[in-house]
């Protein structure tokens, strides 16, 4: 009993060890997407490349983890892979070291890339070393911590603005602090964590796997996520209705406080959705999916801005479980030997599914369609996703 419990506790710091990376560096990367494109504006960048290079930018921070998911598992060096993604972050403090708006473009890009490179090795070491304590309890932790430093991120970005006279330079340059922080502690994880590590333990496959290959259950649960997430509205949107309110009561400064409320939902949503997901498992997902319907019913009403507060609260509700129980059932379908590949082609399909979502209800937002039709087409695309989980669910429990 007391081995086990002693075994438990070493789980649980483990998680904790790679959560507290990821607050780290969502200190340093998220602090600055608030500000990014105002300082490619100030260098001298068009409206134009500003949007570009975001969408651009989050296209690859997840199109990628595909390629460094199958290298992962092929090279069985995830911590390499672990190690680069991280440090690729270096590229948001250098940003403050240049004048030139192409070159700042090149950063904010290399940052993605190391998102891309890190997420499916980090998220295939994190189902590892959760074993025996619960995938959605892991990743419901290390979603929690994710964003807390996804919150004070951008508070800490917009004091060094305050107090250093709006000094781009001066506050990009600073956040080397947290990098060097973040550096020095994923150095302590790896020397606590690093013997928990896939290549050993994909020696040996989990009862019930075979060849350690992908099968057509792990693809339908992708789709399923793929079309979820085709029909949630972008947050950019519900942000974008809000500041059309606000601009003639000169209240943008709200804007903002709405972000911070969508971020502050999703971060405990991810860890009681982890203790419902290892309950649940699997059948816990139609509550989301269902969910995704009311961010767009409530942003699109052309309503208040009561209506957007709401749809704010319910984008956050989705998004912390999409951030943690999505993530964490593909340990489900996927075998360990296989777990890098499978996180690349699940983000890969989660990228896939935000950028049509954007195009979408970009459209959306510029031809303006009947309200009758919104609400259809939002119904068709989630209820199309809950048959693909059911299907994906009912192809589990066969295997």
């Amino acid at each position: 009993m007391k081995t086990d419990l002693a075994s438990s506790r070493s789980v649980y710091a483990a998680i904790l060890l790679l959560g507290i990376v990821s607050l780290l560096g969502d200190v340093v990367y998220e602090g600055s997407r608030g500000l990014v494109p105002d300082y490619l504006a100030f260098l001298g960048s068009s409206a134009f490349i500003i949007v570009f290079v975001g969408r651009f930018g989050e296209f690859l921070g997840y199109a990628l983890r595909l390629v460094s998911g199958v290298l992962a598992d092929t090279t069985r060096a995830y911590w390499a892979f672990i190690f680069l993604g991280y440090g690729l972050i270096v590229a948001i403090p250098l940003l403050g070291f240049t004048n030139l708006w192409w070159i700042a473009i090149i950063l904010v890009l290399l940052e993605r890339i190391g998102k891309a490179v890190r997420s499916p090795a980090r998220d295939a070491v994190l189902s590892i070393v959760s074993k025996g304590v619960g995938a959605g309890k892991a990743f419901g932790i290390h979603e929690l911590l994710d964003q807390i430093g996804a919150i004070l991120g951008p508070l800490i970005v917009a004091a060094l603005m305050f107090y250093s006279g709006n000094n781009y330079g001066l506050t990009f340059s600073f956040l080397l602090v947290p990098f060097l922080a973040l550096v020095a502690f994923l150095v302590f994880t790896y020397n606590r964590v690093g013997q928990s590590r896939p290549s050993d333990a994909g020696k040996v496959e989990e009862k019930g796997e075979k060849g350690g290959r992908l099968g057509g259950a792990f693809y339908i649960y992708t789709s399923a996520v793929l079309l979820n997430t085709i029909g949630l509205i972008p947050y950019e949107l519900i942000l974008l209705k809000a500041s059309a309110i606000l601009q003639p009561m000169n209240q943008q400064w709200l804007v903002p406080l709405i972000y911070l409320l969508i971020q502050g939902i999703d971060a405990p949503t991810a860890l009681f959705a982890g203790y419902s997901y290892d309950k649940f498992k699997i059948k816990v997902l139609a509550l989301p999916f269902i969910l995704s319907i009311f961010p767009t019913l409530f942003a699109m009403t052309n309503a208040d801005l009561r209506a957007l507060l709401f749809a704010a609260v319910f984008f956050g509700l989705v998004l912390g479980m999409q951030e943690s129980i999505y993530r964490a059932a593909v340990s489900e379908f996927a075998p360990i030997s296989s777990r890098g590949t499978a996180y690349g082609i699940f983000n890969t399909a989660y990228g896939v599914g935000m950028l049509s979502s954007g195009f979408v209800y970009g459209l959306i937002a510029t031809f303006n369609p009947p309200y009758a039709a919104i609400v259809l087409y939002v119904f068709v695309v989630q209820a199309a996703a809950v048959v693909l989980l059911v299907k994906a669910y009912s192809e589990s429990v066969k295997a």
